[in-house]
């Protein structure tokens, strides 16, 4: 986000998240939150009624009534099922409707990232803050949504308690004068003045001793979020990390990352104190205050015990309503550094998303063409920067052809990414046959994390291909050992070896069966007559199917019909 942005967060956020309440089943999102600005005017309803029942039941204690406080316990037993009642529904639709508002929201950020390939391209085409994405989409926006409602409903709560016991507060404070020398001034509704006047010094104060919590709890989010990450990254790579013993580096790595932590810890507690030494201060004076601003008109006798106790709860009830920026000043920082790590995120993509489609000469154009070839016109790779990384490339691949990428500087694999349209950096065209699936085959298999059988049909689900297929296939590579393990699950990135798992990327190619296979070094882990001979297997199976290939074993090249060199 930019300063601008940043200034008008709040009207950012209400443009990303407010259409939930215009979506799917909006009568019944406005249903909830009608039903839940009505169970909120009960609870202040509720809240008026103590204070006069407590009124009530200290007249009849000053009078000496035991009927009178036998009334007072029958009304309390009416307050008592009312209030768990009222809260109870408050309670569950309250969350109703954040649950809704979050999942909304959270599917609509997962919709843009994992789209065409965003989540990919973001990490190195954009230049706004997109780090973490994990944390924003699973945590920020658990924040935004869940404390966007709940202080929403405490503003409102807050707004409907300064209504109600500024009225109280008026009839019960009647009118003070106060001299000052021969001069008599007269005044209505002292307590409700002296109760405004302490709550904006309260206020004006503890904003300024807590304005610096907001950057302070953005800092330690984010070191937070990287510190997680790098102990993800760690344990992703644990195979690796052991075997070229880089435990001690990534120990470092690690407790560098924690020590930024500790000084984003150290910033914040900073901010904390600073609100502590505020906030132990302004509770001890609310809670003594009331009672000494009323009692003088208890002491004088123009009012009872129970009008005297009734003020003493308005004026804190009033109080508290007006404290409520004061209050919820950390929650409010907190709320916000989610908001504006969403917004950030969302900005991101969007920025993506319009550099993607505001295409110009300077970029690599990918078209669905009614064409039966692959055709690349004028195609040139750039890097970030713009360093022009190939030669021109003029050329056209036809179905069934075998066709190895040959280049010195590796750039085969951009390549791949241009054609998949996830590398834009260059120029010219690319044009693609209209409705012909095409097949990327990277170094290492995707394998999610479930049954081996779905992670094999992976994209699809497994119900789009027959178990006996799958058997086949794998009795055809050479791994038929996988078939009494088709129900296993497992995190099968981790327990696999390299060459099992591009066995396995084989066989999930020969079961999509596509028109185009893209293979970059996907079947290097095998030994070297075991990858000619899986070519052969692929040219056999999928004999219309163009293959283009990197490859860096000599065994391999002998399989493809021409070179094209980038």
């Amino acid at each position: 986000m930019n300063h601008k942005d940043k200034e008008n967060f709040f009207i950012e956020f209400m443009k990303l998240a407010g259409p939930y309440w215009n979506s799917k089943n909006t009568l019944t999102i406005w249903g909830e939150t009608v039903l839940l600005i009505v169970l909120t005017v009960m609870q202040i309803e509720l809240a008026v009624y103590i204070t006069q029942w407590n009124a009530a039941l200290f007249d009849a204690i000053e009078q000496r009534s035991m009927a009178g406080v036998k009334t007072q316990v029958g009304v309390l037993t009416l307050i008592f099922i009312g209030s768990i009642a009222v809260t109870t529904a408050h309670l569950i639709v309250k969350r109703r409707l954040l649950i809704g508002w979050r999942t909304w929201l959270t599917e609509k950020v997962i919709s843009k990232w994992i789209h065409q390939g965003r989540h990919y391209q973001i990490t190195f085409l954009s230049e706004n803050d997109h780090d973490n994405p994990d944390g924003r989409i699973a945590e920020d926006i658990r924040i935004a949504t869940e404390d966007a409602v709940a202080l929403s409903h405490s503003l409102f709560y807050c707004l409907l308690l300064l209504a109600s016991f500024t009225q109280i507060l008026w009839g019960i404070s009647g009118r003070v004068e106060f001299q000052f020398g021969s001069v008599s001034v007269p005044v209505m509704g002292y307590l409700i003045w002296i109760s405004i006047s302490y709550t904006i010094c309260a206020s004006i104060l503890g904003w300024w001793m807590g304005k610096s919590m907001t950057s302070a709890t953005h800092t330690r989010q984010t070191k937070e979020a990287n510190f997680r990450h790098d102990l993800i990254d760690i344990q992703k790579n644990s195979q690796a990390i052991a075997l070229i013993r880089g435990e001690t580096i990534e120990k470092e790595r690690l407790l560098d990352s924690f020590r930024a932590v500790i000084a984003s810890y150290a910033e914040e507690t900073t901010a904390w104190k600073r609100i502590q030494l505020f906030t132990s201060g302004y509770s001890i004076t609310s809670m003594a205050l009331p009672i000494l601003v009323a009692s003088p008109r208890y002491i004088a006798g123009a009012i009872s015990l129970g009008m005297l106790i009734q003020s003493v709860q308005a004026f804190q009830h009033m109080v508290s309503a007006l404290s409520w920026p004061v209050d919820n000043m950390t929650q409010i920082a907190k709320w916000r550094t989610s908001v504006e790590r969403v917004l950030e995120f969302m900005s991101a993509l969007d920025n993506l998303e319009h550099d993607i489609s505001h295409s110009n000469s300077h970029q690599i154009h990918v078209n669905e063409a009614n064409v039966s070839a692959l055709q690349f016109n004028n195609v040139r790779l750039e890097s970030l920067e713009g360093e022009k990384l190939s030669l021109v490339v003029n050329n056209e691949i036809q179905a069934g052809e075998h066709v190895l990428i040959s280049d010195q500087t590796n750039n085969g694999a951009k390549l791949f990414k241009a054609i998949a349209g996830l590398w834009p950096m260059g120029s010219g065209t690319i044009e693609v046959p209209v409705g012909q699936s095409m097949f990327f085959m990277p170094p290492k298999p995707y394998l999610p994390a479930k049954s081996l059988f779905d992670a094999i049909c992976y994209p699809k689900s497994k119900d789009a291909f027959d178990r006996v297929e799958v058997e086949k296939m794998l009795e055809q590579v050479g791994q038929k050992a996988f078939i009494n393990q088709l129900n296993r699950v497992d995190t099968w990135e981790e327990v696999l070896s390299n060459e099992q798992q591009q066995y396995l990327g084989l066989v999930r190619v020969l079961l999509h069966r596509p028109q185009w296979i893209f293979i970059q070094e996907a079947l290097d882990s095998l030994p070297p007559h075991d990858e000619a001979k899986m070519l052969k297997l692929l040219a056999y199976e999928l004999p219309l199917t163009g293959i283009l290939t990197i490859t860096h074993q000599p065994a391999a090249q002998a399989f493809h019909q021409r070179k094209l060199k980038i």
